[in-house]
């Protein structure tokens, strides 16, 4: 009993429900005798500890706890360095076999290893020593051994009093200058390491949600390059989100399955990770250990059915399948804080091990890469039934979108496609004879792509049937007249079937295909045909790019369907590297244009654009070109001269061919003037650019922005946000083109003004560096004739590559900075878009009242 009342501070203190630590239930051991010996070995444990702070704990058994010190520099062989050691609550026996991770906001959270173990000998009475605070002891430990001296020193009263851990003068002395164990001896005895962060892992709030980074289909196996390969799994892709109170289980397109998978949940929630992401695919194994996907969706039926009703009773295989649902982990994005999306591939992976490497339930599992020439790896992953391999670069970084830096190699073709519609069953058959397949043009437009009456059960053709008269149609949901086989039943395409098939014919249908399974862990509308890469066009100077499939909508994008550059564009030079700090080449910025080009396009269109060009890269010799030869570059065209008579024809881009040839001739940035060239005369928006000067933090841009909104919002006038893509923000009014460009200019000055004299602490109106350090020059210059602003989507021509991103006005708070999305992660906001701006093009306002509220008289002209 006495152990018990010794370890109550150690229990009152930890929640057992959320850490892995020992609840410490055992015996008490027996007590150690004075220096004529113990009965027993008494153990000494010294545990390596990544907290707040990296520590060392240092326990000895006695009387059936162990003594604990925290040494904060960790023990030293030399006697005349004396170690602080501060004693702690006693901690149990089975404590000192613990290894493992404290979950976040639990007591000393953080990573702990055994480094050192054994057992120790006291020299003296030790009941007295810890009584009088002085104790001498011998240990005989892997690492540490000979004589040593725990001395408490005069404290004041202090909770955890402070002792000092000295070595004693024997054969084991090493000097310190000479020898440091802890440096010389860093891992632990076990052969569990501490997971080590990489250098380039930044400390990072955890996103609610993160999309996962998809594969591109590659023909054949690169014939270069650092690829390296793991099995392509054929299951459900499952992101995992660990925020220090739980788990919580997310599909590909952000559906929460937590409470689909409770075992595995509790699994996960073993692993005491907080603030981190994992990524990988739940499969559940045949007989054979291979991963089956139809034994997948059983195991989720019969666990629907078992939730739907008590009294209904599942096969026999599938009451077994249920509880072998298997998570195997490929990536961690984000860990203990810290976002390593930055972090090449094998680092992350090695963390990921390193973190996994101690997980004893056989649901959760490292996904192992294979070292041998892939060629062989694809042809043995087909020879054993398997979907076939994953290829990943080893020094890319994670990006959530479809990306060539992962590639899929599959035995044979296999993709999902929409149900459209199904016919009648023949003979004995029941449920129906074959279902209708449909994939979406490059437009958008549903298309026939035939249809599979292979690899059915009866059990799956009557569901099927029972799914799919729920959803009957008295139309074809497809684009075009179709023509099938026997009487076509029409239903409204939800349901994605997963489908093996031999080959495209040239009419665009799959040959010989077989159903594997129905899908509900991808959206209906992403449902394309999928295109494969040759080896060729996996090159590190590669002209494929991860382009996105443009949608009819051009407010938001999905980057995960590639396609190539137009035949026209001729890249050159596309290993460049265009900015030292972020490594940015001309062939990332010409994707980076590929996938927001119909995010851009109504940003653009009708405008007269000024191309800011950087032939040495951003931090050589910059240079705008306003106009352009005839037929110079292809998409860009020459404008009316009319429009601005004393110079030559202004440039408009109005298709993605004049984005990328203007990048192709080293265009950066795109700046467009306020008016649309057929009314070149009155310009439909207002413009105000919040230019920080010095020592302007970034909260005074977040109130600076707020107070400019506030002020427009009395006058009447509607605004919106966006990032400049380097230290300010760009709010932009849209207008009636009511008013010329002198009146719209004066009153913006107008307004500006009017905000320096009521916050001469935060504005000012001139423009001089001088007159605005510590203030916010608010930039109404933009609104002249000829003038431009750095358009939405732009690249920004300086160190980072910013970009300019429409934000909407409650996204503001939680905004880091005006840089925060670059060339190299816009792949996160693609999905977002132009949705932020819905209500632009209903939003234009008159200025009258408004001139009428602030006493603003235009001047005559």
């Amino acid at each position: 009993m006495a152990t018990e009342g010794a370890l109550a501070r150690y229990r009152q203190i930890r929640d057992f429900a959320l850490t892995p630590e020992p609840h410490g239930a055992e015996k008490a051991g027996n007590a150690a005798k004075p220096a004529s010996g113990a009965a027993e070995p008494l153990a000494y444990v010294l545990q390596k500890h990544r907290a707040s702070h990296l520590h060392y704990d240092f326990r000895l058994e006695w009387q059936g706890t162990l003594k604990s010190w925290a040494v904060p520099k960790g023990p030293s062989l030399d006697p005349l360095v004396k170690r602080m050691a501060v004693q702690v609550e006693d901690h149990p026996l089975s404590y000192g076999s613990f290894e493992g991770t404290i979950p976040a906001k639990q007591y000393g959270a953080g990573s702990v290893v055994v480094w050192d173990r054994g057992s120790w000998t006291p020299l003296e009475d030790a009941h007295r020593g810890f009584i009088d605070g002085k104790l001498k002891f011998e240990i005989h430990g892997e690492k540490l051994r000979g004589k040593w001296t725990l001395v408490r020193m005069k404290g004041k009263g202090e909770k955890q009093p402070p002792w000092l851990l000295i070595k004693e003068r024997d054969g084991e002395v090493r000097s310190a200058a000479e020898y440091d164990i802890t440096q010389a001896l860093p891992d632990s005895v076990t052969g569990r390491q501490i997971p080590a962060l990489p250098a380039s892992a930044v400390k990072a709030k955890l996103p609610a949600m993160l999309e996962p980074q998809l594969a591109t289909l590659a023909q054949s196996v690169p014939s270069s390059g650092d690829w390296h390969y793991e099995l392509k799994f054929d299951g459900y892709r499952l992101m995992t989100r660990f925020d220090g109170h739980g788990v919580r289980c997310f599909t590909r397109n952000g559906h929460d399955w937590t409470d689909k998978m409770p075992q595995l949940a509790q699994a996960l929630q073993a692993l005491g990770l907080d603030a981190s992401w994992l990524d990988g695919e739940i499969i559940v194994p045949d007989e054979d250990g291979i991963p089956n996907f139809q034994l997948l969706q059983g195991a989720f039926e019969t666990r629907g059915r078992r939730a739907g009703s008590a009294t209904v009773e599942a096969s026999t295989k599938n009451s077994a399948t249920a509880s072998t649902i298997v998570y195997c982990v490929f990536d961690m994005p984000f860990y203990a804080g810290h976002d390593l999306r930055d972090v090449p591939l094998l680092q992350r992976r090695a963390l990921l091990q390193g973190v996994l490497e101690k997980n004893t339930a056989n649901t959760v599992r490292f996904s192992e890469a294979f070292d041998a020439p892939p060629g062989d790896l694809v042809a043995s992953a087909c020879k054993l039934g398997l979907e076939g391999l994953i290829g990943k670069r080893g020094d890319s970084p994670y990006r959530s979108c479809r990306s060539t830096d992962w590639i899929k190699l599959k035995c044979g073709q296999r993709q999902e496609f929409l149900i459209c519609g199904f016919t009648d069953p023949k003979g004995s058959r029941g449920g129906l004879g074959a279902l209708l397949l449909g994939l979406h043009d490059a437009n958008g437009k549903l298309q026939y792509a035939g249809n599979v009456g292979s690899g059915f059960t009866e059990k799956t053709l009557a569901d099927l049937r029972a799914q799919l008269d729920k959803l009957t149609s008295n139309l074809s949901p497809f684009d075009s007249p179709t023509k099938v086989h026997g009487k076509p039943h029409w239903v409204t395409p939800r349901l994605l079937a997963e489908i093996s098939f031999a080959e495209w014919t040239s009419g665009n249908r799959v040959r010989h295909p077989v159903f594997r399974g129905l899908r509900s862990d991808k959206s209906p509308k992403a449902i394309t045909r999928e295109k494969s890469l040759t080896a060729s066009q996996l090159k590190e100077d590669k002209k494929v790019l991860d382009l996105p499939l443009v949608k009819a909508h051009p407010g938001r994008v999905s980057a995960r369907h590639p396609t190539s550059l137009p035949a026209s564009v001729r890249v050159t030079h596309g290993a460049r590297v265009l900015d030292a700090l972020s490594g940015v080449t001309k062939i990332e910025l010409l994707q980076f244009y590929a996938a927001v080009a119909p995010l851009i396009a109504p940003h653009l269109k009708a405008r007269p654009v000024s191309l800011l060009r950087a032939p040495s890269g951003v931090a050589g010799k910059l240079f705008f070109q306003k106009h352009a030869n005839k037929n110079e570059m292809p998409g860009v065209n020459l404008l009316d001269p009319a429009l601005d008579p004393d110079h030559e024809a202004l440039l408009e881009i109005h298709n993605a061919d004049g984005l990328l040839w203007a990048v192709q001739m080293n265009t950066v940035e795109f700046h467009t003037w306020n008016a649309v060239a057929s009314q070149i005369n009155q310009p439909d928006r207002m413009t105000f650019d919040l230019d920080p000067g010095e020592k302007v933090e970034w909260a005074q841009m977040q109130q600076a922005a707020i107070l400019v909104r506030t002020m427009l919002e009395e006058l009447g006038l509607k605004s919106f946000l966006k990032t400049s893509g380097g230290k300010g923000l760009h709010i932009v009014v849209p207008l009636k083109k009511h008013n010329g460009w002198d009146t719209v200019k004066d009153f913006s000055h107008h307004i500006v003004n009017h905000l320096a004299i009521t916050l001469p602490q935060l504005f000012v109106a001139k423009s001089g560096p001088k007159n605005r350090v510590g203030k916010i020059f608010v930039d109404y210059l933009r609104n002249g004739f000829g003038a431009t602003t750095a358009c939405a989507w732009t690249a920004r021509a300086r160190p980072g590559m910013g970009v300019s991103v429409p934000l909407g006005w409650n996204e503001l708070q939680s905004l880091d900075s005006s840089a925060q999305w670059t060339v190299q992660n816009i792949c996160d906001r693609l999905s977002v878009g132009n949705q932020p701006w819905a209500a632009y093009a209903k939003s234009s306002n008159s200025l009258t009242a408004a001139m009428k509220t602030l006493g603003f008289k235009a001047a005559p002209r």
